[in-house]
């Protein structure tokens, strides 16, 4: 079986890049992709909440994961190293495209993984150092962090009508009519709901 995966971190990306990539790569290399398993979910999420952890544990002898790049399959080089070895185990390969690496039970293969982890792992603890620097100087030139005044206002606001809205929700009128109703906007409305129980 040949594996095409795709992972992007938010429900504002989109997985079709990935998807494009590892398609236009099959065709010029007449390569049938047997299974594409694509998810929206942060490589900080444990693997076995994962639809990679599912398919890793269904990997058989001879099978080929395809992806765009290392990073795709996590960011941890221990969560990396972790998923080559299971690979290994299951005498299977994980082929990156933009690394053009194609990772087996070979020696190579596992000095090359360790160095990709480790890479998105630096890149990762890079972009949270430059993250922490930006807000410490917004903060410093008197910015103010966090969620806006009127956004609080607006929690308050509906907190104080919990009943209203659950009443309305009984109803079956939708969130975007109670969130007119309520005069806010729907994703107020939806944080409000994630984060409150009514």
């Amino acid at each position: 079986m040949i594996y095409g995966y795709c992972r992007v971190s938010t429900a504002h990306q989109h997985e079709e890049n990935q998807h494009f990539v590892i398609e236009n790569f099959a065709k010029q290399n007449n390569i049938q992709i047997d299974t594409w398993v694509e998810e929206k979910i942060s490589s900080s999420k444990k693997l076995s909440d994962r639809k990679l952890g599912k398919l890793l544990s269904q990997l058989k002898s001879g099978d080929i994961l395809i992806t765009t790049e290392i990073s795709r399959l996590g960011r941890s080089l221990l969560e990396v190293m972790g998923i080559l070895q299971t690979c290994l185990e299951r005498e299977c390969q994980i082929w990156t495209l933009k690394e053009n690496f194609r990772l087996g039970s070979d020696i190579q293969s596992k000095v090359l993984a360790f160095a990709f982890g480790l890479s998105a792992e630096l890149s990762k603890s890079l972009l949270q150092a430059r993250v922490r620097e930006s807000l410490a100087r917004l903060k410093a030139n008197g910015k103010k962090l966090g969620r806006p005044v009127g956004a609080q206002s607006r929690f308050l606001k509906l907190s104080r009508n919990k009943k209203r809205i659950n009443n309305l929700m009984n109803k079956g009128i939708s969130k975007n009519q109670i969130a007119r109703i309520m005069h806010v906007n729907k994703s107020t409305l939806y944080n409000f709901l994630r984060t409150n129980t009514l």
